[in-house]
């Protein structure tokens, strides 16, 4: 599928790489595959592991490694929270439960509205900025630190009601 749709940018994207390190271009595949469903798919992993000659097996360990990417659909917005114990110890933990809390889901779930996936995650750099949190929309992903559960709110509310512009 992956093919089909976009083979002028596989293209541009294998051509980064030179031939014996085909394999090096599965980040930047696997972001395409993920742009495409909002995860990547069983097929998709099948398919880049094609593309670039590994088994599906070390492409979905990737998946699974990186926060980055993600094998199951999610919100519109995904925000993951980093729970690191050093995170943690700056609020992180009670943040990211308020948070939820307050939308009326659990740490890993989607709002009702299909809008809000909320995550934990392990270590965003950002300690000593936390709560801090990564989010990914389809525009690409954006930290927001020293947050508050109200100003999180606050950019929900805004994304939800204009898809963040403005």
């Amino acid at each position: 599928m992956l093919r089909e749709k976009y083979p002028q940018e596989i293209e541009r994207i294998l051509a980064i790489y030179p031939p014996d390190q085909r394999r090096s271009a599965v980040m930047p595949l696997l972001y395409l595959a993920q742009r495409e469903s909002g995860y990547v798919t069983r097929q998709a992993m099948e398919e880049v592991a094609g593309l670039i000659g590994l088994e599906p097996t070390q492409v979905g360990s990737l998946v699974g490694f990186y926060t980055l990417y993600h094998d199951e659909p999610g919100g519109t917005y995904r925000i993951q929270v980093c729970t690191d114990l050093p995170c943690a110890l700056r609020g992180a933990e009670a943040f990211a439960e308020d948070l939820c809390r307050n939308l009326g889901i659990r740490l890993g779930e989607t709002t009702a509205d299909g809008s809000v996936t909320v995550e934990a995650v392990m270590c965003l750099a950002g300690c000593d900025r936390a709560p801090l949190f990564q989010l990914q929309t389809a525009d690409g992903i954006h930290y927001h630190e020293n947050q508050t559960v109200q100003s999180a709110l606050e950019l929900i509310e805004h994304l939800r009601r204009d898809g963040g512009r403005g």
